[in-house]
C-alpha cells in the first residue's frame, strides 16, 4: 500500500476536475499543471513516548484522536485544504472523497 496519495489516485477515487474555466484563464493555468504536489490524508494522530513506540510490534493497535466515521484531514503540501472520507477504490486500493473544502485565511 502506498504511503501517500497521488493526484491521479484522487481522480481514480471519483474526484473530478473543477468546473471548466474560461479559455484565457485555462491557458494561464497550464504553466502550473505539471508542478508536483504532495497530497496527504490524515486519519488521526497519537502521542506516545519513545519507549512505548519501541514496544510496538506486528498487530499492535495505536489509538488515534479521531472517532470512527469522523472526517479525515486532507493536506496539500502540508496545508489543510479539505476534509473527507475514506472510500474503497477496488479490492486493494483506498481513496479519499472530499466532503468539505477548508477556506484558509490569507495573512
Amino acid at each position: 500500500m502506498p504511503n501517500k496519495l497521488e493526484l491521479s489516485d484522487l481522480a481514480d477515487a471519483g474526484l473530478s476536475d473543477p468546473a471548466p474555466s474560461r479559455s484565457g484563464a485555462t491557458r494561464d493555468m497550464e504553466a502550473v499543471y505539471d508542478i508536483p504536489v504532495t497530497v496527504s490524508a490524515v486519519l488521526g494522530k497519537a502521542t506516545m513516548q519513545v519507549s512505548q513506540l519501541l514496544k510496538l510490534g506486528r498487530g499492535a493497535v495505536v489509538e488515534l484522536d479521531r472517532k470512527l466515521g469522523e472526517a479525515i484531514d486532507i493536506y496539500v503540501n502540508n496545508r489543510l485544504v479539505a476534509r473527507g472520507e475514506v472510500v474503497m477504490v477496488d479490492e486493494n486500493r483506498l481513496g479519499v472523497t472530499m466532503t468539505e473544502i477548508v477556506k484558509a485565511d490569507r495573512a
